[in-house]
């Protein structure tokens, strides 16, 4: 007897893929009490990093703004005491200019000696004043610039233009590019 075969089909093996999609639906586990924690921890490291990177950024700015503020200190340090020194110097310019136009007419040589000495020392003031931070302010020929100048007065001059400054009754000055004094001035004008 011949024996017969009986092919039967297999059943078929499920596939990998349908494997995978019904793991990805089981509900994921929770995750544990200690992944929770490194989560937890993880979240904080972040945000002290964050809190020091700013508070690094600030203490730089502090840096740099202290720098500045006594920057700024120095330079106008000594603000009180030259402006004090002004009027004195104002003094000083009217007196030599009034000892110039009085040594013209007169044929003393001392007196040209003296007014040589005292314009010495007119520039010895001027370069401290330089070297201070201090620069005078040319205002004659300039238009009127009312950061700069103070107008006394105005004189109707139609040869010059409109807001011209046509002399300088005081003069002003800067300290380190700031006003300290306003030029004292007569300003043109057409009618």
């Amino acid at each position: 007897m011949k024996k017969t075969s009986h092919h039967h089909p297999k059943t078929p093996t499920p596939s990998l893929d349908v494997e995978k999609e019904e793991l990805d639906s089981l509900p994921a586990t929770p995750p544990s009490k200690d992944q929770e924690e490194i989560a937890l921890l993880k979240n904080q490291i972040e945000q002290y990093r964050d809190q020091a990177l700013r508070a690094a950024a600030d203490l730089e700015n502090y840096r740099k703004r202290m720098m500045r503020e006594k920057e700024e200190t120095i330079r106008y340090a000594n603000n009180s005491l030259l402006e004090k020194l002004l009027p004195i110097m104002d003094n000083f310019e009217l007196g030599l200019q009034a000892a110039r136009a009085s040594a013209t007419s007169d044929v003393n040589s001392q007196a040209g000696e003296i007014i040589s000495g005292l314009s010495m020392v007119e520039r010895q003031l001027h370069d401290f004043f330089k070297d201070h931070g201090m620069e005078s302010i040319e205002a004659v020929g300039n238009i009127f610039d009312p950061k700069l100048h103070d107008a006394l007065s105005y004189q109707i001059d139609t040869s010059l233009p409109e807001g011209q400054v046509i002399s300088q009754l005081r003069r002003g000055y800067l300290l380190a590019g700031r006003l300290l004094r306003p030029a004292s001035v007569i300003v043109s004008k057409v009618s």
